[in-house]
């Protein structure tokens, strides 16, 4: 389970931060995706990276 939530945690900062540089028009990969330059896609990329980092925690925490 620990394992588990380490790697659900991990990825879910990753695609957080894709998704916080594509709200704020920093990453431009795809080139035709509807999130690039939607600031609501960075705050969106926020909360799933704070996910990410507590799932962390908390498997750590074991």
């Amino acid at each position: 389970m620990r394992t588990l939530f380490l790697t659900i945690g991990a990825f879910a900062i990753v695609i957080g931060l894709l998704w916080i540089g594509q709200g704020t028009g920093y990453v431009n990969w795809p080139q035709s995706s509807f999130m690039i330059s939607q600031i609501q896609w960075a705050y969106y990329g926020m909360a799933l990276s704070l996910v990410g980092v507590l799932m962390m925690t908390f498997a750590r925490g074991r």
